[in-house]
């Protein structure tokens, strides 16, 4: 199996898929670090005394402001790199007869399926610490971070629980859909969980009376269960935060608009992500094993 996970590793760097996502990051981090310095300057240009009570609470509204509007645009990134990481593994190699010339040898398919799950899951992953780490960083320049190792810890997880979960979907795809075809309909299926996250913030936002708004948070909330990434992102940032314990204190989101939390996912939706990605790695893997090549 780690055969298979170093030849997919190789594979991305031979294909410049991780060489153009690390360039494109690093525009993104440009871009990103524009914004909080200009967040932070208008922070540091309206304070009198920076040791006051409402100077850290204005510091950390900031900085939660900032690293709302980072982590929104980096589950995108973190998201397409592992959708077209996977999106023609199984049916690609196929189309080009690679997997003709490698399954009859003495290699389980199970084996070659994890090997490439793990490979895609584990590269993600790494680019995604990377990428949350920068973002910290970053806004930690320019203005205040939570600082608790336990929140911190659990907002990775939860940022990079993405990962595994689209390349479960994808990699099931795969087996079903030709190469272009899995692209697409990843595409529209993580557009689909997005759109339910936007509708639940919106919702929320506008305070819309509850016969206008209960259609709109159930088609939201269908819309999370067909895919749970940006529902679980969501929870990220309410981890990230403490939320539940600092609303009363600080408004994190004020004027974000669309770019606000909205509704927190409760555990309960947490195991449900859970047994979406465990049940599409399981499908996928007895679809390929019964796969004619």
């Amino acid at each position: 199996m780690m055969t298979i996970i170093g030849m997919t590793w190789r594979e991305l760097l031979r294909k410049r898929v991780m060489l153009l996502t690390l360039l494109l990051t690093v525009v993104f981090l440009l871009a990103f670090w524009f914004v909080a310095q200009t967040l932070g300057e208008r922070l540091k240009s309206s304070a009198r005394d920076m040791t006051s009570t409402s100077y850290l609470i204005d510091s950390f509204q900031t900085g939660s402001v900032t690293l709302t509007l980072g982590f929104f645009f980096g589950s995108f990134v973190i998201a397409f790199l592992s959708i077209f990481s996977s999106f023609s593994v199984v049916s690609g190699e196929a189309e080009q007869g690679v997997l003709q010339a490698l399954l009859p040898r003495p290699l389980p398919r199970w084996r070659w399926y994890m090997g490439r799950w793990v490979g895609y899951v584990s590269l993600g992953v790494g680019y995604a610490l990377l990428l949350f780490a920068a973002i910290l960083v970053i806004t930690k320049i320019h203005s205040s971070i939570p600082s608790d190792p336990v929140s911190l810890i659990k907002s990775f997880l939860l940022f990079a629980f993405s990962i595994p979960m689209l390349v479960s979907a994808s990699m099931l795809g795969s087996c079903v859909f030709s190469a272009l075809g899995n692209g697409v309909f990843m595409t529209m299926l993580y557009g689909a969980g997005w759109l339910g996250g936007m509708i639940e913030k919106v919702g929320t936002i506008l305070h819309l009376e509850e016969k206008a708004i209960k259609p709109l948070l159930t088609i939201a909330g269908l819309m999370s269960l067909v895919m749970p990434s940006e529902s679980v992102q969501h929870r990220m940032l309410a981890e990230m935060f403490a939320l539940s314990e600092m609303q009363d204190i600080v408004n994190v989101n004020q004027g974000l608009g669309p770019f606000s939390i909205g509704l927190i996912p409760s555990n309960t939706f947490l195991i449900y992500a859970g047994c979406y990605t465990a049940a599409a790695l399981v499908i996928g893997l007895l679809v390929f094993r019964r796969k004619d090549f």
